[in-house]
């Protein structure tokens, strides 16, 4: 993705399933659970580079010793200085002392069987060490202790934020991890509470009380009741103090989360080659948490999946298969360079078939994959032309014109290189502006002045800028006849709600090009008319046909997908270039055709939200675009 935008969150639990001095004994260390879930977070490092955090919690702990421990930063390298001031605490420690497990867990931090790792990336601004998860409830009681960390975005904050008031509390903040969390411990309260009751008419023994509890607490039961409500995409790990934990999928599936278990361990983490990877298994090893199901591990050992909210159609996040999953899982590596290679036909089309005179290239680096399919789809056309050509030939073709014809390949060159040390420092306007727009430096003497179009693909066109600012302006250096830019994804024309930080609606190039277009029109009027439409609905009770209707949809069907992109196309050339610049983009259905019926969340594409707040959302988008209110479409 040529404009960088900041995106999902990475989560990974481990759990021990056997005591320490085992991993003691058979790998030689005691932090076999920490190693996994270092090497967990290292794998999955592209979900978040605004900070990470750990949360560890020791089984079977003794009353006055330290069983939660917690680690955060917002630094540079927040994975490293985790990790570094981890295993700090153990510096100078010999041998003996690392093996006596029992001294370990009496005396140490993060000495524990249970651990929960996070990977951010800020989507409200703010990016301090307190936004960082994972967020800790503390208690006296060992039971009421919850620590919780997730990839999430809940859409009805102020909704849930209210009922907490309504109930007495007095959160910190109105934000979606601290509701959450006062949610879930609200009800992990009233479990304790209630199965105290219970059992203390038959003992006295409060230690026995206890235990009762831990045994008998329905982890099920608190999840339903705390998540009754929410609205929007998610993935929640819980760790509760006296040992018990689980991850929580929203019904749609719209996140990921997938796990593994032996007998050894159970691991979770959002990417299935982390899992992979970590524990050297195959796919088929690795489990995907169900829609609406909670893995739940209790403190006894016991794995379960668990039915905590009826799962409702499958909407798996497409954008994870264009963009924000790493491309080592086989499935999404498969469906990216499908990407690429359906595009060939368009490109054929603006080409006129000449491929002599063409040359393809990538805006580096998550393109590469999709641009691997295009190549390929292409060469497999240029071989479909020679058999043609062999096989129409009037007569048998000699020798010297076969092996022209058969040499003839696509022309693939690596002309697009990000300047990653050049920073533009420089205060006034028009002087930053000629430093930005060499950020990306290029490749000379490939491209044939005023001969060669160029084809440069992107796998997906968020706002342009970095295309108009700096992309474009390097490839037109070069003197191409030219300039084809191809979108592996579709027109990205609405907000997202669910995880990614698009929920300005006037950042994006698609719907800058429908507004250029409609006053362009004098269709103005629409505008206007959309604006109150969404007013409307925004004042319509929650859950009311009126507010799950997305105005914007009608807005968009006033002109055709090739004139929007024809619009994009001018708005992302800067004026300064003088040969042709088209832009190209993926179909819907030919991305549905790619991703398959599992992910087809397209609700950045389409407009069809799988949940009632995207569409609340949509229409807050185009309400903040009209009063030119440049904030967040929702809390």
């Amino acid at each position: 993705m040529s404009d960088s935008i900041k995106h999902e969150c990475g989560l990974a639990v481990v759990r021990l399933l056997k005591p320490l001095d085992y991993y003691v004994e058979k790998y030689g260390t005691p932090f076999y659970g920490l190693n996994k879930l270092h090497l967990l977070m290292q794998k999955m490092r592209n979900r978040g580079q605004d900070g990470a955090g750990i949360a560890t919690i020791k089984l079977n702990p003794a009353p006055g010793t330290r069983y939660i421990s917690r680690k955060r930063s917002n630094g540079d390298h927040p994975i490293r200085e985790v990790f570094n001031s981890v295993f700090k605490e153990f510096e100078g420690l010999s041998a003996e002392q690392l093996h006596d497990v029992e001294s370990l867990k009496a005396n140490y931090p993060y000495a524990g069987e249970l651990m929960m790792g996070h990977l951010r990336y800020g989507t409200h601004g703010r990016n301090s060490i307190e936004s960082c998860h994972p967020f800790l409830r503390q208690n006296n009681w060992i039971s009421r202790n919850l620590v919780v960390a997730g990839n999430f975005n809940l859409t009805n904050v102020q909704e849930l934020f209210g009922q907490l008031v309504d109930l007495g509390q007095y959160p910190k903040e109105m934000s979606d991890t601290v509701t959450v969390l006062e949610k879930i411990g609200h009800f992990l309260d009233d479990e304790v509470s209630r199965l105290h009751s219970y059992y203390k008419d038959e003992t006295t023994q409060h230690d026995e009380i206890n235990k009762k509890i831990f045994a008998n607490m329905d982890i099920e039961r608190i999840l339903k009741r705390a998540s009754k409500k929410w609205d929007g995409g998610y993935v929640m790990g819980g760790l509760i103090g006296h040992g018990d934990a689980f991850v929580m999928r929203d019904p749609n599936g719209i996140r990921p989360a997938y796990y593994y278990q032996d007998d050894e361990v159970v691991a979770m983490a959002s990417e299935r080659p982390a899992l992979q990877t970590t524990f050297g298994v195959h796919r088929s090893t690795i489990h995907e948490l169900t829609r609406g199901h909670a893995l739940i591990i209790r403190a006894n050992g016991n794995v379960s999946e668990k039915e905590i909210i009826q799962p409702e159609v499958r909407t798996g996040c497409s954008f994870e298969r264009i963009y924000f999953s790493r491309g080592t899982d086989w499935q999404i590596y498969r469906e990216r360079k499908q990407l690429g290679a359906q595009m060939v036909d368009q490109v054929l089309d603006t080409l006129n078939g000449d491929l002599k005179n063409a040359v393809f290239s990538y805006v580096p680096n998550t393109a590469e994959t999709a641009f691997y399919g295009l190549v390929e789809g292409m060469n497999d056309k240029l071989n479909e032309i020679k058999l043609e050509r062999i096989l129409n030939a009037p007569k048998k073709m000699k020798r010297e014109k076969l092996e022209k014809l058969m040499s003839q390949t696509v022309r693939v060159e690596k002309l697009v290189v990000k300047d990653e040390k050049l920073r533009t420092f420089i205060a006034d306007d028009a002087s930053r502006g000629e430093m930005v727009s060499h950020v990306y430096d290029t490749t000379y003497g490939v491209v044939r002045n005023n001969k060669d179009t160029l084809v440069l693909l992107d796998d997906s066109i968020v706002r342009g800028t970095t295309l108009r600012d700096s992309i474009i302006h390097a490839v037109a250096r070069l003197k191409p006849k030219k300039i084809v830019v191809l979108s592996s994804a579709p027109q990205i024309r609405y907000p997202d709600c669910y995880g990614i930080d698009m929920s300005k609606m006037g950042n994006f190039v698609a719907f800058q090009a429908l507004i250029s277009l409609l006053r362009e029109s004098g269709k103005e009027k629409l505008i206007d008319k959309t604006y109150r439409l969404c007013l409307k609905a925004l004042k319509a009770p929650v859950g009311s046909e009126q507010a799950n209707n997305n105005h914007i949809q009608t807005l968009y069907n006033t002109f055709t997908y090739e004139q929007i992109s024809d619009r994009i196309a001018q708005i992302i050339t800067p004026s300064v270039v003088e040969c042709d610049v088209e832009v190209i983009y993926q179909t819907v259905e030919g991305l549905h055709e790619a991703t398959g019926p599992d992910n087809d969340g397209d609700w950045y594409f389409t407009g069809n939200y799988p949940t009632p707040g995207g569409n609340r959302v949509a229409n807050q988008a185009f309400v903040n675009f009209v009063e030119n209110r440049n904030v967040r479409a929702y809390v």
